[in-house]
This record gives structure tokens, C-alpha cells and sequence, in this order.
């Protein structure tokens, strides 16, 4: 059965959605842009952005009983492809161990003009 999830210590959706489903042992979260608990863009550069998204989604999994070592699937969306390389070093400071299935492209924008945006599946 689905069941909506919430994270305190998330950013709160900014539109019609949910921050998570869950579905049996499955999390299914939605796409993460840099904000923020405030939710303002956190940094203007590759990097910094890349740590407040995945630190987002770290804080949604862990309130709701997973890990980040339990992903199985991350979906990268980058404004800007060039930009892979900055965002591959901070993704690797966080999955290096755990390695989940990815995939990356860009899209033409983001929400709030983020320079990257994520979404995981992970394990309970």
C-alpha cells in the first residue's frame, strides 16, 4: 500500500506533491533541488548545491527509516552537463561505498533556476 512521508528536516514541497512514498520497502522520493529549511537556494555553485540536495535527501530517508547506503537508484537532472564533474565529486563523497544505479542528464531548467535536481529510490 502507498503511504505519504514527511521530513522535519527537509524542505517543505513547493508544489502538489509529496517529499516521499513509500510502497512496501520501498521510498520513492521526490526530486530535490538545493533549498534550504528556509527555502532559498543554498550556494550558487555546482558543489554547494550538490551537497544541500543530497544532504536533503539523507534527512528525508533517514526520518523515515532508510539510509542513504540503502539506495538503489538516483536520477540527476543538472542544468548544465558541463558541470558533471563538480557534481560527481560531492555525489561521490556521499555513494562511493554504496554506489546505487544512476542516471544523469540535463534539462533545460530547474525549479527556482537550481543547477541540479535529484530523486532516489531506496530500500527500508
Amino acid at each position: 500500500m502507498k503511504k505519504k512521508l514527511t521530513a522535519s528536516k527537509a524542505p517543505k514541497p513547493i508544489g502538489p506533491y509529496s517529499v516521499a512514498v513509500s510502497y512496501g520497502d520501498l521510498i520513492y522520493t521526490c526530486g530535490q533541488i538545493p533549498l534550504d529549511l528556509n527555502g532559498n537556494i543554498a550556494g550558487e555553485d555546482i558543489k554547494t548545491q550538490t551537497r544541500q540536495v543530497i544532504e536533503n535527501l539523507k534527512n528525508i530517508l533517514e526520518e523515515n527509516g532508510s539510509s542513504l547506503d540503502k539506495v538503489i537508484k538516483t536520477t540527476v537532472y543538472l542544468k548544465d552537463i558541463t558541470e558533471f564533474m563538480g557534481m560527481n565529486e560531492v555525489y561521490n563523497e556521499y555513494f562511493a561505498e554504496s554506489t546505487p544505479a544512476r542516471s544523469t542528464l540535463e534539462a533545460a531548467r530547474l525549479p527556482k533556476d537550481a543547477k541540479i535536481e535529484m530523486d532516489v529510490i531506496a530500500a527500508r
